[in-house]
């Protein structure tokens, strides 16, 4: 990302990172963002119907999101012993590879790591099984796509499928390896 935005002018670059320090941060401004994602989706994908059921519909796929969201984040930092706030330093230290000075942030710190190994450690169980399920539907759908005689669709939603299964595997691998990194790090402290 940083070499994208050293082609950028600073002005821009300064928004840009000013935007993605307020979605980290702001959980309206993620709501704000969903909204608008689901709404623009709903309306790619129900042209035919009143645009008042695309904004319900966003409403409510930007509810359940925010609801989520708010509960992940609520258990977090309940766990770590912060608020949201710090909870979001402590994740942008994290990926900075940053240690903190304090004693009591290295130890929140050591929590919050050991809290997300363990889920993503865990989670990975049934990955496996996500993921040959997505490539199952991918592969359904480019059948039922090639006996209709309408391929573009079908075509479009595997590769996609396919796309997001490796841009989940990589995600999850980089995340990993960063927080085993932390945590190897802080252990040294």
């Amino acid at each position: 990302m940083m070499t994208m935005l050293s082609r950028l002018p600073v002005k821009e670059v300064c928004a840009v990172l000013r935007l993605k320090r307020l979605l980290d941060r702001s959980l309206t401004a993620q709501a704000a963002l969903v909204f608008l994602l689901g709404l623009g989706t709903t309306a790619l994908l129900r042209r035919d119907e009143h645009p008042a059921v695309w904004v319900f519909q966003s409403a409510l796929y930007t509810g359940v999101a925010v609801a989520v969201l708010a509960v992940q984040r609520r258990r977090a930092a309940r766990a770590v012993g912060t608020d949201a706030d710090g909870l979001a330093d402590l994740n942008r230290k994290i990926r900075h590879h940053e240690v903190p000075q304090d004693p009591q942030k290295q130890a929140a710190m050591r929590q919050l790591i050991a809290q997300q190994l363990g889920q993503m450690e865990g989670a990975g169980t049934w990955l496996p099984y996500w993921l040959g399920a997505m490539c199952l539907i991918a592969v359904g759908v480019f059948v039922l796509g090639a006996v209709s005689g309408s391929l573009a669709f079908p075509l479009l939603f595997a590769l996609g499928t396919v796309a997001l299964c490796s841009w989940v595997l990589w995600m999850r691998r980089r995340s990993l390896d960063r927080l085993r990194q932390m945590r190897q790090t802080l252990r040294q402290q």
